[in-house]
């Protein structure tokens, strides 16, 4: 699926979710609103889609990359409280509020906006202490104890195995309760990439000012040297620019 259509479904969806009746309750209801969870290259735009969709939407955004938040941030930090079963007096353990939905909060009172997305990123990438958090997170709408206030969409992104090799596969219980699409990025963008890190290595190399004539291109099992100051430097087609030879950075 490629960028343009992604973000028209994804937008078309949220408005779906949020539509209401003549009552003001939501036509779909809560628990029928399944997340949405994008699947892309590193850089693709899958943050951006949802910039675009909240500013068209006219509705908050609360963004956050999982992989820099603890079990703690995420779930709460546990306190002790006293609690009345039976007549007796025992103590239980709590949780303050998350820091997510806290945010989740906090932008609804800074912007006055009820609604919104929740959007969370490389969500299959957390550590071992965090999954199960994140599997309640998509199938119950929640973190630990406390719910994700009505209104707001769950929607997540996260990179394929071949970009990321800390990446987790959803079991086929929760790709259930989801809805998934797959980004492909077009043969332009791969070459524009490739392109680009022939000369992010080292932005005062001479092979930057030659750049634009190297056009080094994209493909398979070939490769394009370009002379730079008599010396060769090879761009290798798999988007990655690297040089070989001597390459005299100053």
């Amino acid at each position: 699926m490629n960028i343009k259509r992604a973000k028209q479904e994804i937008k078309d969806t949220i408005q779906a979710y949020l539509k209401k009746d003549e009552d003001g309750s939501y036509v779909i209801p809560r628990i029928r609103q399944r997340p949405i969870l994008l699947i892309g290259p590193p850089g693709v735009g899958k943050t951006q889609i949802m910039e675009q969709i909240s500013q068209e939407c006219q509705i908050g955004l609360v963004s956050y990359t999982i992989t820099h938040h603890t079990r703690q941030s995420a779930i709460g930090l546990p306190f002790i409280e006293k609690r009345q079963f039976g007549g007796k007096e025992f103590s239980a353990t709590e949780y303050t509020m998350s820091e997510i939905v806290a945010s989740v909060y906090e932008k609804m009172r800074t912007t006055g906006l009820d609604e919104g997305i929740l959007f969370i990123d490389e969500i299959n990438c957390v550590s071992e202490t965090l999954a199960p958090a994140m599997l309640q997170f998509l199938q119950g709408k929640c973190f630990g104890n406390h719910q994700i206030p009505e209104g707001w969409v769950i929607a997540a992104a996260g990179n394929p195995p071949e970009y990321n090799k800390s990446v987790r596969e959803f079991d086929i219980v929760t790709l259930d309760r989801i809805r998934r699409m797959t980004l492909r990025c077009p043969p332009r963008w791969r070459r524009t990439r490739s392109r680009r890190s022939c000369t992010a290595i080292c932005p005062t190399h001479p092979l930057a000012a030659t750049s634009a004539a190297m056009a080094c291109p994209w493909r398979p099992a070939r490769q394009r040297s370009a002379s730079v100051r008599g010396r060769k430097a090879f761009c290798h087609s798999k988007g990655v620019g690297r040089f070989v030879l001597d390459s005299f950075c100053v």
